[in-house]
């Protein structure tokens, strides 16, 4: 069997499509839900950008709109999926030494901090593991013969 797939594993035995499918859809919701947040409270977003330092706060609200609303919804729908989640691996390591610096947040707040910058790395790890798999069956990527079935 190709790609070091072992007989009876979820890959092999086709479970593994839906759960890519699954992945796909829960990875990208969090963003496509506060991406939508964004666009509706633009102003809102530009000052907490501004709050939190981000030099031409503007710029990164554009910036942050585009990787949570088209980005991660390319991811969810399964189109040019690898590079997608790559991109959005960064995005979300850049948000994370951003905004969820806990080593210099008030002592309480620092717990809260914590738990969204780690909770970030797994996000992270989620898009690597997308990054390696591709998009599965289900995708458009494979639908427009961009990725093997």
């Amino acid at each position: 069997m190709s790609g070091g797939l072992r007989p009876g594993s979820a890959m092999s035995s086709g479970i593994g499509d839906e759960v890519i499918l699954v992945a796909r859809l829960f990875l990208a919701a969090l963003y496509l839900i506060f991406g939508w947040r964004k666009v509706r409270d633009y102003p809102g977003t530009v000052r907490q950008m501004t709050q939190d330092g981000l030099p031409m706060p503007a710029v990164a609200t554009v910036g942050a709109i585009f990787a949570e609303l088209p980005v991660s919804f390319a991811v969810a729908i399964g189109v040019l999926t690898r590079p997608a989640a790559v991109f959005m691996v960064f995005y979300t390591l850049a948000t994370s030494l951003t905004e969820h610096r806990y080593w210099t947040a008030p002592r309480a707040e620092r717990v809260a901090s914590m738990e969204e910058f780690y909770k970030n790395l797994s996000i992270m790890g989620g898009f690597l593991l997308l990054a390696v798999t591709g998009a599965g069956r289900y995708s458009i990527d494979v639908m427009l013969g961009l990725a093997a079935r």
